[in-house]
């Protein structure tokens, strides 16, 4: 079972109080650290500007780079190292979209499932989702790059406002499983008509919304947070890990719980050997 998992890596600066780190990001990068663990058949898609990015992937083999004349940077700052659900982020906006005639020489023959992960609203346009569409296969996707737009510019990167617009109805018509946090779903102005909604909601746990039921998720205590950042993509890569394999809601929503409480105890992307 191929899964397929594509979107941009990031070059991000982390802020945690007086405590600085630069480090590799984007939602493709976390998720395949819980993919090399628990899902060995992926392939891993991304955008940047920078080849040395990709030597962060825990395994290179299974990365296929499109090489654009930009990378998306973003800065997340936590000013209170007692609370990682606020987070300031800024970022520089960077226009690389993937295109169809991106993916269509290095999608591999057998695919099962897409992850979509944008990281603003440039990176998927409505084509290539139809596009991928057209294979018949799950779409799982994350709403939060999609409503991103530029804020305030701040030492030439933007803060991060949301809205939503017209043609995201229109792109989450194509898609099976969307996720999203609290946060984004008071953005969105009309329902979507989707088989399961995720959403998070940090330290208070989760929720999957389906078309007849509704899952309450309690979180998963970490005594020692050290590093929030990347916990979101963490939770998705492993309910989606878990649901194609047991086909389970509650078992995946659970499972993904316990691999981003793992996350948190730790600096940097998961990691399997705790």
């Amino acid at each position: 079972m191929t899964l397929v998992s594509i979107g941009p890596v990031t070059n991000d600066l982390i802020t945690s109080g007086e405590n600085k780190q630069s480090k590799t990001g984007g939602a493709c990068y976390f998720q395949s650290f819980v993919f090399e663990k628990f899902f060995n058949d992926y392939l891993i898609i991304t955008n940047c500007g920078d080849d040395d990015l990709i030597k962060d992937f825990p395994n290179s083999d299974k990365v296929e780079l499109i090489k654009k004349a930009d990378t998306h940077y973003f800065i997340n700052e936590y000013p209170d190292i007692s609370n990682r659900d606020v987070r300031i982020q800024s970022t520089n906006f960077a226009n690389i979209p993937i295109t169809k005639n991106d993916l269509e020489d290095i999608l591999p023959e057998s695919i099962d499932a897409f992850i979509l992960n944008p990281l603003n609203r440039y990176d998927f346009p409505k084509e290539t989702v139809e596009y991928l569409a057209g294979f018949d296969v799950p779409i799982f996707i994350s709403i939060q790059g999609f409503l991103r737009v530029p804020g305030d510019e701040v030492n030439g990167n933007h803060t991060i406002k949301l809205e939503d617009f017209d043609d995201l109805y229109v792109i989450l018509s194509d898609v099976d499983v969307i996720f999203m946090d609290e946060s984004e779903k008071t953005i969105l102005r009309n329902n979507i008509d989707v088989d399961e909604v995720v959403i998070t909601n940090g330290s208070h746990g989760s929720r999957v919304v389906c078309k007849d039921d509704e899952y309450k998720i309690n979180a998963v205590k970490c005594d020692d947070i050290l590093d929030s950042t990347g916990c979101g993509d963490t939770y998705m890569a492993a309910y989606i890990s878990k649901k194609l394999t047991t086909n389970s809601i509650l078992k995946s929503a659970n499972f993904a719980s316990k691999i981003a409480s793992d996350k948190l105890g730790f600096s940097g992307p998961y990691k399997s050997d705790i």
